[in-house]
């Protein structure tokens, strides 16, 4: 059978247009081709852009694809970190995902939920005293208690703001460029020399941990050589539990914003919670999670030269996967730019179509390890802020600019006069 001709976006090269267009940039080319594949310029090298459910099938097999290589410097520098899980492929990735893997199971997923709840709670506390808050900020200091927490990492008081901040830093830098990624860049070396210090700490037992912590797992932890990782590459790893547990901060805010646009869901929320139903919280978490913009695409490698729908894959040539359009594609989801919670009741649960944290099987393919403990949080941090407290909206800007990467409403949420309920049942 001929090989057919990728469709091809003719600009000379679109590192500009994507930087510039974020979110959209890879869905609108699809939409605009009629098609699921075309090939453009990133960075003066060729790469095939792909979306779709069928698409992401084809992305996690691992026999095709692999991500060595495939993720810019630019973004481990910043975001990820250098020698990480998700620079790996193969046994060595198996080997240390199973290491991330351990740490979810029932009882510590539980824990998490139980500290979130608990830090919510204090927070809310602390706001009686103020008039005005930027959710983005408050949420970014309860996640990052919660995450240190729960990991096992020792956070003093006066460090919080600091910690959370750089933390914030970090996702905040892995669509920018100039002072915002410096900044990030900046905050990952800061981070990386702390949490480094604290894993040699704790081979020394001069920081004692319990053992089914992140902390303790990491710093312990052997690779196949039957070494303990390097102390930098432990703490890399360590920084990849709490890292992301403070960017679930992004979907606080987006829960929060829809409560508001939707009103008349946070009506059948706290009706819910009244019957003791999570039901339609869970719901609402996946609908949050699927139209509200987190991960833009991701990025891999070809493996060697393969063919699918008659369109050939050259050995080594970088692969993006639409995420967002993949979340947003007409074909997988009725009205993708309506808000409708309902649309999960009769999701099949498909592991290739809600992808906002990747792909795949959790243990095998670089599907994001946390994403149980993010619905987890999600949901105990929805129901704080449908079910638990008051608060005003005041007038401000709430447009989510999709140019902009990592997304966020550009007031970042501001709530007035914020104070417990009265009477809240379940906190």
């Amino acid at each position: 059978m001929k090989n057919l001709d990728i469709p091809r976006d003719h600009t000379i090269d679109g590192s500009i247009n994507l930087l510039a267009e974020g979110y959209t940039y890879a869905f609108d080319r699809r939409q605009k081709l009629q098609t699921d594949i075309f090939q453009t310029r990133l960075l003066g090298q060729p790469a095939i852009c792909i979306g779709g459910k069928e698409a992401a099938e084809l992305f996690y097999d691992r026999e095709l694809f692999q991500r060595g290589g495939a993720i810019p410097k630019r973004i481990q520098k910043s975001l990820f970190g250098e020698k990480g899980v998700q620079t790996l492929d193969g046994q060595a990735h198996a080997h240390r995902k199973q290491m991330f893997m351990s740490l979810m199971t029932p009882d510590r997923l539980q824990m998490i939920q139980d500290i979130v709840r608990q830090q919510w709670q204090s927070a809310a506390l602390r706001w009686q005293s103020t008039v005005q808050l930027e959710l983005v900020d408050e949420a970014q200091q309860v996640m990052c208690r919660a995450a240190c927490q729960w990991a096992g990492v020792p956070l003093r008081e006066q460090d919080v703001q600091t910690i959370a901040n750089d933390l914030a830093s970090m996702v905040d830098a892995f669509g920018a460029i100039g002072d915002r990624y410096k900044e990030g860049r900046d905050a990952r070396q800061r981070t990386e020399q702390w949490v480094t210090e604290l894993v040699e700490l704790i081979r020394a037992q001069r920081v004692q941990t319990d053992e089914h912590t992140a902390a303790h797992v990491i710093s312990w932890h052997r690779g196949l050589d039957g070494e303990l990782l390097d102390a930098k590459v432990a703490a890399v790893e360590l920084i990849n539990i709490i890292r992301p547990i403070v960017a679930i901060a992004y979907y606080v805010v987006f829960s929060a914003h829809a409560l508001h646009t939707y009103p008349e869901t946070h009506q059948k929320l706290i009706e819910s919670f009244e019957n003791g139903d999570d039901t339609y919280s869970q719901w609402f978490v996946q609908e949050v999670r699927r139209l509200y913009p987190f991960t833009p695409i991701l990025g891999a490698s070809v493996r060697k030269d393969f063919t699918w729908k008659g369109y050939h894959f050259p050995e080594g040539t970088t692969v993006l996967l639409d995420v967002y359009g993949t979340t947003h594609d007409p074909k997988l989801w009725d009205e993708p730019q309506q808000f409708r919670p309902e649309r999960f009741a009769d999701w099949d649960g498909s592991p290739f179509d809600l992808i906002p944290q990747g792909g795949g099987d959790h243990r095998q393919d670089h599907r994001c390890a946390g994403e149980w403990l993010t619905i987890d949080v999600m949901r105990v941090s929805l129901e704080f802020l449908a079910g638990h407290i008051e608060y005003e909206v005041p007038e401000q800007d709430l447009s989510i600019d999709l140019s902009r990467m990592p997304a966020l409403p550009a007031s970042r949420f501001i709530m007035s006069h914020a104070r417990p309920k009265s009477s809240s049942s379940r906190f």
